[in-house]
């Protein structure tokens, strides 16, 4: 990956010129789109083991025997591409039992859905950690990432790359647009046929996909095909990202912001209009690249944003963000403030409340900065 400027030689001295994130123009392979499917870097370390179910919520409980279960089961999966598999997919009696060749009946995966930070993301790289199969033969990605991958390999190829892996882990499952859901629909079925197991997360039953964007009867009749590959499963509890603990703080100064930039090596500091600016210039696959090596985002005059498409393009953001643990330091509005209430009330209502959770949880992380400034 290139940047314009270079982004090489992070570490400045504390009190020089922060870095900024309308300054960098990220360029980024196809090659490392298909490396990156990996859980993040916030994920790294997760395990089954590692998550803790809320004992007022036994469906988090639950989660995480079906997913072992899920896990263990495709330990004797095929990976060739070729369409034969060891059988793993159905649920109940006899699951990870040898089938024949021929596609097994009834749902392929598993689909885990649930609210605001209740642990999806959490069991979902868990269960990509937990499948006996080296990283190569394992896929793990958002479902922007994955559109994003099929617009840079092209339909084909990007079928022939995912073919021959056990396992395709979908984060944030959603369809934005009546594209993608053909395009999504036709790509996971070839993936199915192929022998490839599916998981996926959203905040969206499977069968509402798209509810409240799109309802032509052709897409609704894809919206099912799809929602049959998966069986779903119900995650219930209260975001975790904010149970038990204090508010987010509360939006600094413009000043506190920028001292607190300038007295941190490999932070950015933008102004945030300009930054929604310079998004829009940007493909949503080279957000991830836009934030390498940063060490936090500052951001000044946060407000609310104009429009939907803005909307949508900081949700991919605050997600990257996210992802990567950088935290997110900001003076102007609050982030509950960021999306108008027709917004917070329409179709993508889900994700700018995925959004707000996310980059409350940054801004949390991001008080110590200031008080080190």
């Amino acid at each position: 990956m290139s940047t314009t400027p270079a982004a090489s030689g992070f570490g400045p001295i504390a009190d020089a010129a922060p870095l900024s994130l309308c300054a960098r123009e990220p360029h980024v392979p196809a090659d490392r789109l298909v490396a990156e499917m990996v859980p993040p870097p916030r994920f790294d370390s997760v395990r089954f083991s590692t998550y803790i179910p809320d004992p007022n919520q036994p469906s988090q409980t639950e989660a995480v025997g079906v997913l072992e279960s899920f896990a263990a089961g495709l330990g004797g999966a095929h990976a060739t591409g070729a369409g034969r598999r060891g059988g793993f997919l159905g649920f109940g009696r006899g699951f990870g039992r040898a089938k024949a060749p021929s596609t097994p009946a009834g749902p392929r995966g598993v689909y885990l859905d649930g609210g605001y930070g209740v642990g999806k993301t959490h069991l979902l790289a868990s269960l990509w950690h937990a499948t006996p199969a080296e990283p190569a033969l394992k896929a793990f990605g958002t479902f922007v990432e994955l559109t994003n991958l099929v617009g840079a390999l092209g339909f084909q190829k990007t079928v022939q790359t995912l073919s021959g892996h056990r396992l395709l882990c979908i984060d944030e499952f959603e369809l934005d647009d009546p594209g993608d859901t053909v395009l999504v629909s036709t790509l996971l079925g070839k993936l199915v046929d192929a022998g490839v197991a599916l998981a996926a997360t959203s905040n969206t039953l499977p069968g509402k996909l798209g509810e409240g964007r799109f309802a032509a009867a052709d897409f609704l009749r894809e919206i099912q095909g799809l929602s049959a590959r998966f069986r779903p499963l119900r995650i219930d509890g209260e975001d975790y990202r904010h149970r038990g603990l204090p508010e987010a703080p509360a939006p600094y100064s413009d000043e506190q912001v920028t001292q607190a930039a300038r007295a941190t090596p490999g932070a950015s500091l933008d102004a945030f209009p300009q930054l929604l600016e310079h998004l829009a210039r940007v493909h949503p696959s080279r957000y991830g690249a836009l934030t390498d090596d940063l060490s936090a985002v500052c951001l000044t005059d946060v407000q609310a944003v104009p429009d939907q498409s803005t909307a949508l393009r900081l949700v991919v953001l605050a997600d990257r963000l996210y992802d990567r643990e950088v935290p997110v330091l900001a003076s102007g509005s609050p982030f509950d403030r960021l999306f108008s209430e027709e917004m917070l009330n329409g179709g993508y209502r889900k994700k700018y409340f995925r959004a707000i959770s996310r980059l409350t949880a940054l801004a949390r992380d991001a008080k110590g900065l200031v008080e080190s400034s």
